[in-house]
């Protein structure tokens, strides 16, 4: 009996640290995204994505995220502002494929 408790116990706090875990990936594909935003409209991008990811926050934020907040993760987040590709798109290209078919076929 105390077994199962036990094995139920540690089941349920796996589920939350998961769902805590998505929760602080949100938080950084806004980050990616608000980044992307000022790369548009201010041209620095790149910069403001580093200088989150080097914060005190931004460390906090990738390591509760289950990210290793080092440079080269640092670097990756740069190159992928500088891309330009929002994280929506990015994460589900088939989606945006399918939008952009969808959006043709109502132009056409």
């Amino acid at each position: 009996m105390m077994m199962r408790d036990f094995v139920d116990g540690s089941a349920f706090n796996f589920e939350q640290g998961q769902r805590a875990r998505k929760l602080f990936a949100a938080v950084v594909l806004a980050a990616l995204d608000d980044a992307i935003a000022d790369d548009k409209k201010y041209g620095n991008g790149p910069d403001q994505i580093a200088r989150w990811a080097r914060s005190r926050d931004g460390r906090e934020v990738l390591s509760c995220a289950g990210i290793d907040p080092n440079e080269r993760v640092v670097k990756g987040l740069m190159e992928f502002v500088a891309k330009g590709v929002r994280t929506s798109v990015a994460l589900s290209r088939e989606e945006s494929e399918r939008r952009h078919a969808a959006e043709e076929a109502d132009a056409a």
